[in-house]
């Protein structure tokens, strides 16, 4: 595997875990509040939202920093 592509993948992967790590512990949070069964609820949001996040994350990052590059003025790398 290419280093950039080996790097992009790795990326994914981190940006993944981190983002949904946040996102699925917020809205478990607001939605069920501090309840006995809430890590296991929290824990399944998780994993469901880990496994749609990476891939997402893979393929559309690319064309997020495209888009960026265009609204400021950037060359595209």
């Amino acid at each position: 595997m290419y280093p950039q592509k080996k790097y992009h993948l790795v990326f994914s992967l981190v940006m993944g875990a981190m983002m949904v790590f946040l996102m699925t512990f917020v809205i478990t949070l607001a939605n069920l509040g501090w309840v006995e069964h809430f890590i296991l609820a929290w824990a399944k949001s998780f994993t469901i939202a880990y496994v749609v996040a990476v891939p997402v994350i893979y393929f559309i990052a690319p064309v997020a920093r495209k888009i960026t590059h265009q609204i400021l003025g950037m060359p595209s790398v």
